[in-house]
């Protein structure tokens, strides 16, 4: 077979969210850049991802302001038809993957090459029957979910995100392996359908928060939903009709489920990729060491951009970082690393904001208020949770743990005052509406600043 040639100034592997943001940054600063993908195109987050999740918890949400309208003497007990609501859900998720598939092909002909890319060195790739020679490569590969080898023996009743959302059907009893994101936010939506969830985790936290007082709320919050099995192993096996899983561990039991969501994780897709090539240092995952301002791998001229690089795998990052990426490889400037916001949108909402609990410097200070004490919280029936801001010992906001309805706007916010390098007296000392959910972070940051209400 006669091998053809390519050479271009960027060569971009994948095709989703942030490898199309970074093909857009290097064309921008007008380098002949080529995207490579082996599939079909398109981004996690609107095809099994972000989109199709937020559809199903729309959906559950509906249902369970229904049951929660008797609170106000309101009575409309909610009718699911759940094969309704999976039609509803699949053809708005087609809709917004139409809407990236159009921007993919969008992208003239020449500037695209269909395949698998393999390093043959750290400036060349081969990909079918042609080599690319890339002033630079921009590894945008995304990730791929895991079923851990404990689900072996059912592995026909075992469904991941990239699956679930083909269901036909509702399942009558799903269990959901993993307490992060993912699974819990599927956990909850399938709960407020009408199915019987039982969520199975060995860690200790659900959502991936990781400051106790948080997760403790959280815990309360979510477990008047599912059931929640924390800090155990699981075993499974099948039954007629289904599958049994029993645990062990801080509690012993077991469950018959229709249904497994494994939400376990999602380890980058680098395998394919023979990174031996590049000669990149890895670290303990496989993943290439890589400057979190720059998305550079090391000196290299190879960048990483989105899921593939684990650092804050969700939608916004990837979009950042592929343009980052895309706009380094092709001699522009690298941008300020902004603070770190994460959000699990169960409800009430899951959120953390800049610095972690665990990386709280020495003579931090943490300030608090409850979500009870909210009176727009109150007023709504929706008062579970906290919010808990981080300061340092200046005083200067630097992060926050929130478990509250409407945390995701709390989130934003507080990530606006980070990034402005506000200190706790002056994000208290805002304009502040009344009675919005917004009150809780100007009580909170009136307690981290000392300030008396």
């Amino acid at each position: 077979m006669t091998m053809g040639e390519r050479r271009c100034d960027v060569a971009v592997i994948g095709a989703g969210t942030a490898g199309l943001k970074a093909y857009k940054a290097a064309t921008a600063r007008g380098a002949d850049v080529l995207l490579i993908e082996r599939g079909e195109g398109g981004s996690t987050c609107t095809r099994v991802g972000c989109m199709p999740s937020k559809l199903l918890l729309a959906a559950g949400n509906a249902a369970a302001a229904g049951r929660r309208a008797s609170t106000f003497g309101v009575h409309a007990e909610p009718v699911v038809d759940g094969e309704a609501v999976l039609r509803r859900l699949r053809a708005e998720r087609d809709r917004f993957v139409r809407s990236v598939l159009d921007e993919y092909h969008a992208i003239p002909a020449e500037r695209r090459l269909h395949g698998e890319a393999r390093f043959t060195g750290p400036d060349t790739l081969s990909v079918g029957d042609t080599i690319v020679h890339a002033g630079a490569i921009v590894i945008a590969t995304g990730a791929t979910p895991t079923i851990p080898d404990s689900l072996a023996p059912v592995r026909d009743r075992v469904r991941t995100h990239d699956t679930i959302f083909e269901i036909e059907a509702l399942p009558a009893r799903l269990a959901v392996l993993g307490a992060g994101p993912v699974g819990i936010e599927l956990a909850q939506a399938f709960a407020r359908l009408g199915c019987t969830v039982t969520v199975i985790d060995d860690g200790d936290s659900i959502g991936a928060l990781a400051d106790p007082e948080s997760g403790k709320a959280a815990i309360a919050a979510l477990a008047a939903e599912v059931d929640l099995r924390l800090g155990v192993e699981v075993t499974a096996s099948p039954v007629e009709g289904g599958a049994r899983l029993q645990w062990t561990g801080k509690s012993e039991g077991a469950v018959t489920v229709d249904m497994i969501l494994a939400a376990t994780g999602r380890p980058p897709s680098l395998d394919s990729l023979n990174l031996a090539a590049t000669g990149l240092d890895l670290d303990d995952h496989g993943v290439p060491l890589f400057d979190r301002a720059s998305r550079r791998c090391g000196s290299s001229s190879i960048f990483i951009a989105g899921d593939v690089g684990v650092w804050r795998p969700v939608l916004h990052e990837a979009a950042r970082g592929g343009h980052i990426a895309g706009q380094v490889a092709a001699g522009g400037e690298a941008s300020r690393v902004l603070p770190n916001l994460a959000m699990t949108f169960t409800e009430p909402n899951l959120v953390e904001v800049g610095c972690a609990f665990a990386d709280l410097p020495d003579g931090h200070r943490i300030g608090q208020t409850m979500m009870c004490d909210n009176g727009r919280a109150t007023i709504e029936a929706q008062a579970l949770g906290l919010v808990r801001l981080y300061g340092d010992a200046t005083g200067r906001l630097i992060g926050a743990s929130i478990v509250a309805h409407g945390g995701e706007h709390l989130g934003q916010l507080v990530a606006l005052g980070i990034d402005r390098g506000i200190s706790a007296a002056d994000f208290a000392d805002q304009a502040w509406y009344h009675p919005t959910v917004e009150e809780a972070l100007q009580s909170a940051a009136r307690d981290l600043a000392g300030i008396a209400d």
